[in-house]
């Protein structure tokens, strides 16, 4: 059975979004009538996702102008032509849990067949100009953002940075939506109560914290990229990124790098990525196993960039 709900009208990574179903973490635009970047809208794909999946077995089905995956027991997603993203649920699909998919992998390859790359990240802006924090999960990029925004910076975007390039080859970093996803250790570090903010679905231990008040809404100039690494190094450590280096870095945060291939988007990343990689400074943060080093991060960050930090 199919949900029938009005259309809201929101705004996320500089484009205009109608969607059935309630995003509340993204910021509200003017009702747009008919017009919209992308619309969000329920439809049966069951059919359609029996007949791409059924002969591999696959568990997503890529193709130039549109993605479809399955999630068991939740629903079936299929994003086209970078400007709809349609969801079918399943028996008892609980709409947090589709909400987190729907900004998430779904938004990743919305902004892939917009060409716009989405990496996989937190940014931050400094001194007007932004700071992309890479990596794997749990290796502390959402930390470190927090950390500078309690620092007086504002935050552009939590879990995927869209970036683009102008004419020169500038590249830019789109505000996403004020909001970060924080696990327990973090709040621990911050000393922040738990109680008061909403955990994320299928994910006890990690929270949404709003951050409406320190979120910047403007386009910012990307200067420069840094990936933090969880190492057996006794203290934090810094090292400039060369080269050669850069190009494998940013296909490995790339976020949903895997869609890459069936959507015929290999040579425009390639592209993308090598002229983006001589415009940026880029540098491995690592950062002991075990040990809570967040403050010492943001102190190398800022003394690296010369930040002027009198705030």
């Amino acid at each position: 059975m199919l949900h029938t709900k009005k259309s809201t009208a929101y705004k996320a990574f500089g484009l205009t979004i109608h969607s059935d179903i309630p995003l509340p973490e993204l910021q509200s635009a003017p009702n747009l009538g008919a017009s919209a970047d992308i619309n969000v809208g329920y439809a049966d794909l069951a059919e359609a996702w029996l007949g791409e999946s059924s002969a591999a077995g696959a568990t997503f089905v890529c193709t130039q102008n549109r993605v479809m995956f399955r999630v068991p027991e939740l629903a079936i997603f299929a994003i086209e032509n970078g400007t709809r993203i349609s969801i079918s649920p399943e028996k008892n699909g609980e709409e947090d849990r589709i909400r987190l998919y729907v900004l998430g992998s779904c938004m990743g390859a919305i902004l892939l067949q917009r060409r716009i790359l989405p990496l996989h990240g937190s940014a931050v802006v400094v001194d007007h100009k932004a700071y992309a924090f890479v990596g794997h999960s749990g290796h502390g990029k959402s930390t470190l953002a927090s950390a500078l925004l309690q620092r007086g910076y504002r935050l552009l975007t939590d879990d995927v940075i869209a970036v683009t390039l102008d004419e020169q080859n500038t590249p830019f970093v789109t505000p996403a939506y004020p909001q970060q996803k924080l696990w327990q250790e973090s709040l621990d570090v911050f000393r922040m109560n738990s109680v008061e903010y909403r955990p994320l679905a299928d994910r006890e231990t990690k929270y949404a914290i709003p951050v409406v008040e320190q979120f910047s809404n403007a386009k910012v100039p990307l200067a420069g990229v840094f990936e933090l690494v969880k190492s057996d190094c006794d203290k934090v450590r810094i090292q400039p990124i060369d080269r050669l280096g850069r190009l494998p870095l940013l296909y490995l945060h790339t976020y949903r790098n895997l869609l890459l291939p069936g959507s015929g988007l290999t040579e425009w990343h390639f592209d993308f990525t090598a002229r983006l990689s001589g415009h940026i400074d880029m540098y491995r943060l690592e950062r002991p196993l075990y040990e809570s080093t967040v403050h010492e991060l943001v102190e190398l960050v800022l003394w690296t960039i010369g930040a002027d930090d009198n705030r």
